[in-house]
């Protein structure tokens, strides 16, 4: 007997769509919202302990805010399951700690849209990792072509210009961290896969930032790192933004990868460059650099390996 409520389908493509292009939208506000953010609070790109402390903020925020609208929809305060302390800890190091600590420092000395565009790889990492270390999928030429275009946008957005002393205009601790937190993100994402079908990835999402933005807040403060140049209320309001977009993002994605296919979510990820390209280019007045021939040429190559990693069948 039906009970004339009908249940969300996951696996639905449109509903795939619909969540994971909001996914990308928010992960592609993050980089404006975090240069933004080291302005609101003065934090100085060579300050590495408050730019520690200010994501370690945002993440702590963060899960609390995934697992409060847990227990409120529950009826009752979430705990971590029994068991899952392992899960939480190998989480909150790949996807928290180690990914946003890369991200947070590399993003300090490169731009807004380099940092979208890179950003773009994770797709890549993901299918390698995934094939190669985790086994989810099979690596084949299709694949490996993907992977292959989207690395030549990354070399391409890095050109130097002209009277440039070297071919690449590359920062090791600006663009080559922002790669590195890629590669975590990726690591994350495989475990995310992994732990979800033993426990629920909501409550694993929640406490794990929780335990990571706490760790990353630790360091900074230990290092002598400070939030209290904090301007005005528009700093926390930022702040509180960036906490919602990563307990919504994350959080609904990894509900995504635990009830579809790898390579059926990520399809999607082609988004998140695009959003974080133009959001750069809006809000940091960007423009200019985004609208150059070689960050449009790296965007469409980054966009067009992610779509031909993922354009076939399932595998």
């Amino acid at each position: 007997m039906s009970t004339g409520k009908k249940k969300l389908d996951l696996t639905d493509i449109r509903m795939v769509l619909l969540a994971a292009g909001l996914c990308c939208f928010l992960w592609g506000s993050a980089t404006p919202a975090i240069k933004i953010g080291y302005k609101l609070f003065q934090i100085d790109a060579a300050d590495t302990a408050s730019i520690l402390m200010f994501a370690g903020a945002r993440f702590l925020l963060a899960g609390f805010l995934v697992i409060a609208y847990h227990s409120l929809t529950s009826g009752r305060w979430i705990m971590p399951p029994k068991k899952a302390g392992t899960a939480i800890r190998n989480l909150a190091l790949s996807q928290t700690i180690f990914q946003y600590l890369f991200f947070y420092v590399g993003l300090s000395r490169a731009t807004g849209v380099h940092g979208a565009i890179i950003t773009g790889t994770n797709v890549f990492f993901s299918i390698l990792f995934a094939s190669l270390v985790f086994r989810y999928e099979k690596l084949n030429g299709r694949k490996l072509l993907g992977c292959g275009l989207g690395f030549a946008g990354i070399v391409i957005v890095n050109l130097a210009g002209a009277g440039s002393e070297g071919l690449f205009d590359v920062s090791f601790l600006g663009e080559g961290f922002v790669l590195l937190a890629q590669v975590f993100y990726a690591i994350s994402g495989a475990l995310v896969k992994k732990y979800s079908r033993e426990f629920d990835v909501v409550t694993l999402s929640g406490y794990q930032f929780m335990l990571g933005g706490l760790v990353l807040l630790l360091i900074g403060a230990a290092c002598g790192g400070s939030l209290a140049g904090a301007v005005g209320v528009s700093a926390f309001v930022l702040l509180l933004y960036m906490g919602f977009l990563s307990a919504v993002a994350y959080t609904l994605w990894g509900v995504l990868l635990k009830y579809n296919p790898v390579s059926r979510v990520t399809i999607f990820g082609f988004m998140n460059p695009m959003f974080g390209v133009l959001l750069s280019a809006l809000f940091l007045g960007e423009a200019g650099q985004a609208l150059t021939w070689n960050t449009l040429a790296a965007l469409v190559l980054v966009c067009l390996g992610i779509y031909v990693v993922n354009g076939g069948k399932n595998s």
